[in-house]
């Protein structure tokens, strides 16, 4: 069964081989890795081409030819990993706040699910120390009660940005129906994901601050992902008679 891991990017030449080597290193049989880079302006296109030469026919390069936002990004490289045959699709960042460790432990549940998410805000998961406590109630308050409020959604983290997808859940989801772009695609997936009666196992991580870099995540974008909401309330409505099959995993 192959497993295609696609990794947006944008000004990420310092964790790209990293990420590349550390995800490689898991022995993941048909492990193939997608890199969709928007025209960096710090040569992270020129390095991920020399990845996929290096670690060729493991390794594949997508270029955008501007900074295009998270969520085309993401439907151009599902859609590239299903044409090139891949049973299962893994969306994560560059940057180490996605733990590649937890790509085996994802696909050890997926015979189970249709999707399953590395979420943040079940019992057992954990955002890293160095948070403040209004950045964390913030963030917390806007997965677990806002979304889930004006949405219906029952999933705790609605903007994860981890998750491994089965082939046929994306196809089920029909990722040509997909408005949104920047970080609310993420809502707009979970969403997705509730209306068309998924499986949906919320997996326990640990969140890290991205370890080199500056986050692009800011207060501004924040707020826009948060308006961005109603929008997807406007265009689908609010789930009424949810479906979908949201399970918890308990960590011992």
């Amino acid at each position: 069964m192959k497993t295609t891991v696609v990794i947006p990017t944008y000004n990420e030449a310092d964790n790209l081989r990293a990420i590349t080597t550390s995800l490689l290193d898991l022995r993941i049989s048909e492990l193939e890795i997608l890199i969709v880079d928007d025209e960096s302006p710090d040569g992270t296109g020129a390095l991920a081409d020399g990845l996929s030469r290096e670690f060729a026919p493991c390794v594949h390069v997508l270029h955008r030819p501007a900074k295009s936002g998270l969520g085309t990004a993401y439907i151009q490289g599902f859609a590239w990993g299903m044409q090139n045959g891949a049973d299962y699709l893994v969306q994560m960042d560059a940057d180490f706040s996605h733990s590649p460790h937890y790509v085996p432990q994802f696909l050890n549940e997926i015979d189970k699910y249709d999707v399953v998410v590395g979420s943040r805000y079940v019992p057992g998961g954990r955002l890293d120390e160095r948070w403040s406590f209004g950045r964390y109630l913030l963030s917390w308050w806007a997965n677990s009660v806002y979304v889930r409020l004006i949405l219906g959604l029952r999933v705790r983290d609605a903007t994860a940005g981890f998750k491994l997808w089965r082939r046929s859940a994306l196809e089920k989801i029909n990722l040509a129906q997909v408005r949104s772009n920047g970080y609310v695609f993420q809502v707009e997936m979970a969403y997705l994901s509730e209306q068309n009666g998924l499986r949906i196992l919320e997996y326990p991580i640990y969140f890290e601050d991205r370890r080199i870099g500056h986050s692009k995540m800011s207060m501004p974008v924040k707020w826009e992902a948060a308006s961005r909401v109603w929008e997807i309330r406007s265009r689908y409505g609010r789930l009424r008679n949810n479906s979908a099959q949201v399970a918890h995993l308990l960590k011992v």
